[in-house]
């Protein structure tokens, strides 16, 4: 955890527990996911179609909100581990203005442009 003061790692820890906060919150409100956002009623084709579209279309959402969840809570748990702010693949500090642009960045800005160029 190089480079990064105690109160700049209390910051990103609470935005960090701030937004699992809201995905959870997000998660509870949309249900288990195998619910149906729409019902199915007896309609015209075209119904359905929009019917089961936006029911596909809550479905990726769900799927997105989980993935971003656990995301979050990897992030949470380098805290524990004092591994939070080291890039995962060269092992140097990130810095503090691209964590707190995405505090659950797990490369440098240097190996997350290379991943890109990949």
């Amino acid at each position: 955890m190089d480079g990064l003061t105690h109160d700049q790692l209390a910051l990103l820890r609470a935005m960090l527990e701030e937004r699992l906060a809201a995905l959870a919150a997000s998660a509870e409100q949309v249900g288990s996911g195998h619910e149906l956002a729409v019902e199915e009623v007896e309609t015209s084709p075209a119904d359905k179609a929009t019917v089961r579209l936006l029911n596909d279309l809550a479905l990726e959402a769900a799927g997105h909100n989980a993935a971003q969840m656990g995301i979050i809570k990897r992030a949470l748990a380098k805290f524990d581990d004092n591994s939070y702010g080291e890039c995962e693949e060269c092992g140097n500090p990130i810095g503090f203005s691209r964590l707190q642009a995405r505090p659950e960045a797990r490369l440098c800005i240097a190996c997350q442009t290379r991943a890109e160029r990949r």
